[in-house]
């Protein structure tokens, strides 16, 4: 029988407290039709586009940054839970969930991992039932109304909030 020692995960720097930051980013329902979904809102921008943009921004700010993107709300909780360990913060634009998902709640209180809420448009200018998060509470911060820049604008507070966490010395 051959032993082989096991390799730390690359992202796993929550746990060990070195290497680069681990940020997952996470994209509701109906994130997948960005740039053909109401322009006027959301913007010209395709979801493919900010996902290469916040990957080339992470290796800049030296972080690893995992995008997912999910139209189901379970699937959505098992990738949240399934970042426990592995991820130092959660970038997450719960979409129509932001205002109707407990289990989304539930799944970011169960993990521990900071949150970082981000929206393209302002909830505020918009339809009165936007104006309440369930996460807004729990989340560390929230970034709106920059278009895709807001997921730019996340990615940097996400390095601020990651560091502020790591013990000193590291």
């Amino acid at each position: 029988m051959v032993m082989r020692a096991k390799r730390p995960a690359q992202t796993d720097s929550k746990v060990h407290g070195a290497g680069p930051i681990a940020v997952l980013v996470i994209h509701g329902p109906n994130l997948n039709l960005l740039g053909e979904r109401e322009p006027e809102v959301y913007g010209r921008t395709r979801l493919a586009d900010i996902d290469r943009d916040l990957k080339s921004l992470g290796r800049e700010l030296k972080m690893n940054v995992e995008t997912y993107q999910s139209n189901s709300e379970g699937a959505i909780v098992d990738r949240i839970q399934k970042a426990r360990g592995k991820s130092d913060v959660i970038l997450i634009n719960p979409g129509g969930y932001t205002h109707t998902s407990v289990a989304i709640r539930d799944a970011i209180l169960g993990v521990g991992i900071p949150v970082i809420e981000v929206h393209l448009s302002n909830v505020y200018r918009r339809e009165r039932f936007r104006h309440r998060s369930l996460i807004a509470d729990i989340a560390h911060g929230r970034i709106m109304g920059f278009g895709a820049e807001s997921y730019h604008l996340a990615l940097r507070a996400a390095r601020a909030v990651a560091e502020s966490a790591r013990p000193r010395g590291k």
